[in-house]
């Protein structure tokens, strides 16, 4: 890859917001269920088992803040 195509790839949309997924009003995939319910019982929260892909995307972004996963501080080495 050329420093252009570099540069044109960081200044790209790569992360989509989950509102703007083609396919985010799908069920949530079967990860993303597993990895919502690790979170949901360390959160002590409820789980919703009929989120969507994007709703799971953003309640997993929402609990890994309360939890302290997907974080360096939250990160055990």
């Amino acid at each position: 890859m050329d420093k252009r195509t570099q540069q044109d790839a960081q200044d790209s949309n790569m992360v989509k917001d989950p509102k703007d997924w083609t396919t985010g009003d799908e069920p949530m995939t079967g990860a993303q269920k597993s990895y919502l319910k690790t979170l949901s019982e360390e959160a002590g929260e409820p789980m919703d088992e009929e989120l969507t892909k994007a709703q799971a995307s953003e309640r997993i972004d929402e609990l890994q803040q309360r939890t302290g996963r997907g974080t360096q501080e939250g990160t055990k080495h």
